[in-house]
């Protein structure tokens, strides 16, 4: 698949639920109104889904949320999609997940050939972790991404830099993620979806204050080194660890974009940060072949824009788009 603009399209990130069992500051309202389960696709639809993509030429495929674990008999999605990955046809299957069920999880994700999982911990302060996630506990996501190591799979650590809440934790993530071995990737703030009464505006902390502040203590040393998403990556020299940031406002990552987003209702999103959108639910809900799915899918990824239009100031502090990150995938 090549968008208008020239880029292959071979990551496709899916919402498996928009349910979540956290209700983190920068992303839900505390009182969130979920989806009718009608309106969620089934396991089964989303195997068909994702496999139609895969045939287009999707070669990463990432399941996500909300909480994709929390989603019930979801490891049946997991066995299913797996035999892409005995085929070849599939490079790598992986998850982004909050930790809070990766303990119980994570041998099967192993066995099914999930190599990878990223985790989102933005403190290891326990009260301050409760008080970001709201309903969280910062033992339980540590216990399972321990298991997660034990089994062998790949962790990397994701932390949304919250101005004022965890910009002091800075050196501790890091030291913290090296001694486990893990890969860290600092996030920017992200304007999507209403948020209740938290104003993005408070929580922004740009990315490249952050790297400055770090580059005090630590040498970072440039890397072309990629894995498929946005993240750009240095290599610390004092200890060899990879450090990632995502910086969709202070320098977007638009122009190597490779990636398409489906939610869990089945409407794919050409670009996080546009509203523009495709139905793929209907499509798969009306024909038993996969001829007018694969037709949308198509016609769809003619429309990519060239990048979104993140914004966070004084005179843009409510959200780019309608959506929360936990429906769109992220």
């Amino acid at each position: 698949m090549i968008d208008p603009f020239g880029r292959t399209i071979s990551y496709l990130r899916v919402s498996v639920t928009d349910r979540c069992d956290f209700r983190c500051v920068y992303c839900m309202a505390e009182h969130m109104t979920f989806l009718p389960k009608a309106e969620v696709l089934s396991l089964e639809e989303l195997d068909r889904l994702c496999s139609a993509f895969i045939g287009l030429g999707v070669r990463k495929l990432r399941l996500t949320g909300g909480e994709p674990l929390v989603r019930k008999n979801v490891m049946e999605l997991f066995r299913a999609l797996g035999r892409h990955l005995k085929s070849g046809a599939l490079e790598e299957l992986t998850v982004t997940t909050n930790g809070s069920q990766l303990g119980k999880h994570a041998d099967e994700l192993a066995s099914l050939g999930v190599k990878r999982v990223n985790v989102s911990i933005d403190t290891l302060d326990p009260k301050k972790f409760t008080e970001i996630t709201r309903w969280g506990k910062l033992d339980t996501v540590l216990d399972g991404v321990r298991a997660a190591k034990e089994a062998g799979l790949k962790v990397k650590i994701n932390t949304v830099a919250l101005k004022g809440v965890n910009d002091g934790e800075v050196d501790s993530l890091v030291e913290w993620a090296g001694r486990e071995g893990h890969d860290l990737t600092f996030i920017e703030v992200m304007p999507m979806g209403d948020i209740g009464g938290e104003n993005r505006l408070d929580q922004y902390l740009p990315i490249s204050l952050l790297r400055a502040n770090m580059a005090r203590r630590w040498t970072l040393e440039e890397t072309s080194e990629r894995t498929g998403g946005p993240a750009r990556y240095v290599r610390l020299k004092e200890t060899g660890q990879r450090v990632g940031f995502i910086t969709p406002l202070t320098h977007n990552f638009c122009e190597s974009c490779n990636r398409v987003r489906v939610t869990c209702t089945g409407m794919l999103y050409m670009c996080l940060g546009q509203e523009d959108s495709a139905d793929l639910r209907a499509p798969l809900r009306a024909s038993e072949s996969d001829a007018p799915l694969i037709a949308a899918i198509e016609e769809a990824i003619g429309r990519k824009p060239k990048g979104h239009d993140f914004m966070i100031d004084r005179r843009h502090q409510g959200p780019a788009v309608g959506r929360h990150m936990s429906v769109t995938g992220g």
